[in-house]
């Protein structure tokens, strides 16, 4: 387990599982907000996207917590580890709330400097939307990738990354590095 994807909808869990496994594994996390938007939510190119997309899959190891659609299959083809997060939609909208509650008008840790965060109605209309628009996507990628040796961890509950977390802890300790 040296190149680790966590993915699934905002509001998931990503980036705190992704650092929470970067503790554990000593893995370096990257947090694919920080590196997409620039300060006030400007969005790069897919051109300039894929080539950062390219060169981050390169380095030796790493935890990548973001979804992005569009590039997700560069991240997907060399991870050889995938957690999908498939939370309810509603689990997902009450944490994105909470975080808006939380920070608004702040920039997180998981954000690009300058983007503070804010109430976007059609971030959560995305959100409502991922189990129809997004959620059969990721599972036909994962599949396929599954049949490729990909090691896919599927987690519907907070009580599955709990499990997860243990187990990872566990075999850390007796030298077992697969969860």
């Amino acid at each position: 387990m040296r190149k680790v994807l966590v993915i699934g909808s905002p509001g998931a869990g990503k980036s705190t599982l992704a650092q929470q496994l970067g503790v554990i594994t000593g893995l370096p996390v990257i947090h694919l907000d920080r590196l997409y938007f620039r300060p006030n939510w400007v969005e790069p190119s897919l051109e300039e996207w894929i080539s950062i997309q390219e060169d981050l899959v390169q380095r030796d190891a790493w935890i990548i917590d973001g979804n992005y659609g569009k590039t997700l299959d560069i991240r997907l083809q060399v991870a050889d580890t995938v957690i999908f997060l498939d939370f309810s939609r509603y689990v997902c909208l009450w944490r994105v709330l909470k975080r808006i509650k939380q920070h608004y008008g702040h920039t997180r840790d998981d954000m690009a400097e300058g983007c503070e965060e804010r109430f976007d109605g059609e971030f959560l209309r995305y959100i409502w939307q991922f189990p129809h628009d997004q959620r059969p996507r990721i599972l036909d990628q994962l599949r396929e990738r599954q049949q490729r040796g990909t090691h896919i961890i599927h987690l519907r509950r907070s009580s599955d990354i709990s499990r997860l977390l243990q187990s990872l802890t566990t075999s850390l300790g007796t030298g077992k590095h697969r969860f």
